[in-house]
């Protein structure tokens, strides 16, 4: 019984601490810089919800890497902690319900932002939030939490 519990608390210490990595653009557009200041270049402009993986912190800035592995640094109080996936791959279908037997209700292409709604197994209820579209999406074809 010892031995459940201990893997039980280090899956959910294992998953916050996944999930503490990982936050999401606050601002309409946020710059994301070569370096930890207002002076570095601005590399790019990322719009709301987007989705990044926090690799390292320095004073106000946090070092991110996003879903094609480009690396730069947002400010701390430009990001939040909601969770957003974002398309990796060409075009994805998104299904009424979470399975490939259900009907396809939109296609969304590479790049576009979603809100987590919830997860089923394999699957993510997503929601886009300008398009009013809600919907199941295969895990393994986005990137985020």
């Amino acid at each position: 019984m010892k031995r459940i519990a201990l893997t039980i608390l280090l899956l959910l210490g294992w998953i916050a601490t996944a999930q503490a990595n990982m936050v999401s653009i606050a601002g309409e557009m946020v710059n994301m810089r070569s370096g930890p200041g207002d002076h570095y270049e601005v590399l790019w402009e990322l719009g709301k919800g987007y989705p990044l993986q926090v690799i390292a912190e320095q004073g106000d800035w946090l070092q991110v890497v996003d879903y094609e592995d480009d690396t730069g640094w947002v400010q701390r109080n430009q990001v939040a902690d909601k969770a957003y996936m974002v398309v990796k791959i060409k075009a994805v279908n998104i299904r009424s319900g979470p399975g490939e037997n259900y009907r396809i209700v939109r296609q969304a292409l590479q790049g576009v932002v979603f809100r987590t709604v919830g997860t089923k197994g394999d699957w993510v209820k997503v929601r886009h939030e300008e398009e009013d579209v809600t919907g199941w999406m295969l895990r393994s074809l986005l990137w985020g939490w």
